[in-house]
C-alpha cells in the first residue's frame, strides 16, 4: 500500500512537471530582467531600485 501511494505521488509530480514545461517552455524566451540604466537584476514587476528605469 505504501509503494502504491509513493508511485501515485511520483506520477502526479511528473504530470505537474509536464504542465509546467508546457506553460514555461524556455527561460530564454523571457525578456531581459536587468535594468537598462544600471544593469542590476530587477526582482518583480516594479521599477528598479536605482530609480532611473
Amino acid at each position: 500500500m505504501l509503494i502504491k501511494g509513493i508511485t501515485l505521488f511520483l506520477i502526479a509530480m511528473l504530470v505537474l512537471g509536464m504542465f509546467g514545461k508546457l506553460r514555461f517552455p524556455s527561460v530564454s524566451l523571457r525578456r531581459d530582467r536587468k535594468c537598462p540604466k544600471c544593469g542590476r537584476h530587477r526582482i518583480g514587476k516594479g521599477p528598479c531600485a536605482c530609480g532611473k528605469a
